[in-house]
């Protein structure tokens, strides 16, 4: 098995493949040409996406060339797999935007210069087609009695709301785009979530039809966490990778936090420790597991927002833990006029002002459960007000529960 097809099984990546002895031969003799798409849905990837991207790393640093593919043309049609209702059509201008702010973030992990990887939108050869000459081309080589045995249409096929016409074209148009990387750009790879095998042994199947051609699909698992959670989804929402919608330490936070189940197999997923070292780090168990959620966390950080940001949350997360940080720079903050401490603010304002309450019934909720402190000192009861004396090096540090930090500076 070439070298790179063992450290993805070794690290676990590797759910399903099409001919993995052929591909292992191929991956071993040359420098493969491999994609993965990226539907723009969003201007930023989430935490989910960080599996295709690492094992995309992990080809690119073993010498083969990765494409990485916005889906200008497929987003305006929109995936079915795995949602259980039509997603929102999106403008082309909408689409251009979010696909700035993906490369933005695939950057950070991959070269995509032109000479060592590249980034290619399908809107180039999907909108400019001709329908009927696309169905006569392509679409006669897929059985729509086939097509409906995909898990993703048939989930679909049995919610009340169905399976739209324009939804069901999108697996015909993923197997086009790799048959078209696959003839221009002599792509032989396709990688992607397991909820894109069907999409992808369409691809395959098509490119072997239209150009007689083998190429190859791999997939990897779905990842939840060890509560039964998506990946990457918390009760406040995606972790997004984009700084601006989730901030570095709230990112940290998030790794920090992971189920002493999940901490081997996510150092496995998301850093490029050697598996000796993951191994060892998977092995603490008692308070040295938190040695091991720390290197999770610093390295995923350190990966998506640079060395810098990572050292900051690590500090900021010490000294909020009471692991002998100083600088709390990095937490998120909420910038409040002195006048206000001065009257005294009511706690169930500022929790509700800073997100650590989504509501005036949340934040009474966590008061009168005890769950919420100031300074951690807990606060007494819900009349309770901050206010100037509460001050500490310029500010005034709130808690909610065990785990959810946030400033409040004092500002003149």
């Amino acid at each position: 098995m070439s070298d790179v097809l063992q450290t993805l099984l070794d690290r676990g990546f590797i759910q399903q493949c099409t001919d993995p002895e052929a591909l292992s031969r191929l991956l071993a003799q040359e420098r493969v040409v491999f994609y993965c798409g990226f539907d723009a849905t969003a201007t930023s990837l989430h935490c989910g996406s960080l599996m295709p991207i690492m094992a995309m790393a992990h080809l690119q640093r073993a010498g083969h060339f990765p494409i990485a593919l916005i889906g200008g043309g497929t987003t305006m049609v929109g995936d079915p797999s795995g949602k259980t209702e039509m997603r929102k059509m999106l403008t082309p201008e909408e689409i251009e935007r979010n696909g700035r702010g993906i490369l933005s973030q695939l950057q950070r992990f991959l070269q995509l210069d032109g000479e060592r990887g590249l980034f290619l939108n399908n809107a180039d050869w999907l909108l400019p087609l001709n329908y009927i000459q696309f169905l006569r081309d392509v679409g006669r080589h897929f059985r729509v009695n086939e097509m409906l045995k995909s898990e993703a249409y048939r989930l679909r096929m049995e919610r009340e709301d169905g399976l739209s016409f324009i939804e069901f074209n999108y697996q015909i148009l993923q197997a086009y785009d790799f048959m078209v990387l696959a003839r221009d750009r002599d792509c032989r790879l396709q990688i992607g979530g397991d909820d894109q095998w069907g999409n992808i042994v369409a691809g395959v199947d098509l490119t072997r039809r239209m150009l007689g051609k083998q190429v190859f699909g791999m997939t990897f698992p779905l990842l939840t966490t060890a509560r039964g959670e998506k990946m990457g989804k918390t009760n406040r929402g995606a972790i997004w990778l984009d700084a601006e919608r989730t901030p570095p330490y709230e990112f940290y936070q998030y790794w920090i936090n992971t189920d002493d189940r999940d901490v081997e197999r996510f150092l496995a997923f998301f850093t490029f420790l050697p598996m000796d070292e993951v191994r060892r780090l998977g092995r603490l168990e008692g308070a040295d597991i938190r040695i091991a959620k720390e290197t999770l966390a610093y390295e995923v950080t350190k990966l998506t927002h640079g060395q810098e940001e990572a050292d900051r949350a690590r500090e900021a997360s010490r000294a909020a833990f009471g692991g002998g940080g100083e600088d709390l720079s990095a937490m998120p903050a909420t910038p409040v006029p002195v006048s206000r401490l001065q009257e005294g603010i009511p706690i169930i304002d500022l929790l509700c002002e800073t997100g650590l309450a989504k509501s005036r019934s949340d934040a009474r909720r966590l008061v009168l459960q005890g769950g919420a402190y100031v300074n951690d000192e807990q606060v007494p009861g819900l009349e309770a007000t901050v206010g100037t004396a509460d001050v500490r090096d310029g500010a005034v540090l709130l808690r909610a529960g065990k785990k959810k930090y946030h400033r409040v500076v004092a500002q003149d």
